[in-house]
């Protein structure tokens, strides 16, 4: 039995041509199913719905052997015990610093001032601040992250951001470009080499049908 760990919405639904392109088609919608284990028209293959930043751990220690997830998830988990193979271009958006639109982000930055930042992405934030030698305090969040600086909880905050449309709404920019985003095959090391024959034509079809838009 092969296990794909994917978590619902954006990414499930553009991987879903994927799966098709290795003849894999889940034989419920997650999204009208309350189970947590979905079948495949294929008996040997299975997926599993986790929370998008559970996929990783569910891969890293063999309760699956295929996993998609989002290189924001990677960076934050660390990629131990991953082969990642593929980059999959779905998903696409940007780790981005945003501030309120009257927050002047660079002259903060000459002062040397100690920003307050919001974020998820702690691990990501610390280092891109770090590199750039500014001292911030991060405060952590797990939604809402546009809140943060609209009520003097911090200065700055650090997230994905897609359209942008969110933050416009909220009155605030983005002010720095942390790095691009897009969702990851991974795959189970110790799986990989056990079941090698199996995975890798599943790998195979998804490299053929990656989009290079």
């Amino acid at each position: 039995m092969i296990t794909i760990a994917l978590s619902k919405g954006r990414i499930f639904d553009e991987t879903t041509p994927l799966l098709s392109a290795a003849g894999i088609h889940a034989l419920e919608d997650p999204e009208a199913s309350r189970k947590l284990i979905l079948p495949t028209n294929r008996e040997d293959v299975r997926l599993i719905i986790v929370r998008a930043t559970d996929v990783p751990t569910y891969v890293q220690y063999g309760a699956a052997d295929l996993g998609i997830a989002g290189k924001d998830v990677l960076d934050e988990h660390g990629g131990e015990g991953l082969y990642q193979p593929l980059d999959l271009n779905i998903a696409r958006c940007k780790m981005m610093v945003a501030v309120r639109e009257d927050f002047d982000y660079e002259a903060s930055i000459r002062q040397g001032a100690r920003l307050k930042v919001v974020t998820k992405y702690v691990k990501t934030a610390r280092e891109h601040f770090a590199a750039k030698g500014m001292h911030v305090d991060l405060i952590k969040l797990y939604g809402s992250m546009e809140l943060g600086p609209l009520v003097g909880l911090a200065d700055a905050i650090v997230d994905l951001v897609s359209t942008g449309g969110t933050l416009r709404a909220n009155k605030l920019k983005a002010v720095e470009e942390i790095g691009a985003i897009s969702s990851r095959l991974v795959v189970n090391q110790a799986s990989y080499k056990v079941n090698r024959p199996l995975l890798q034509p599943i790998i195979d079809s998804f490299a053929g049908a990656i989009r290079h838009d």
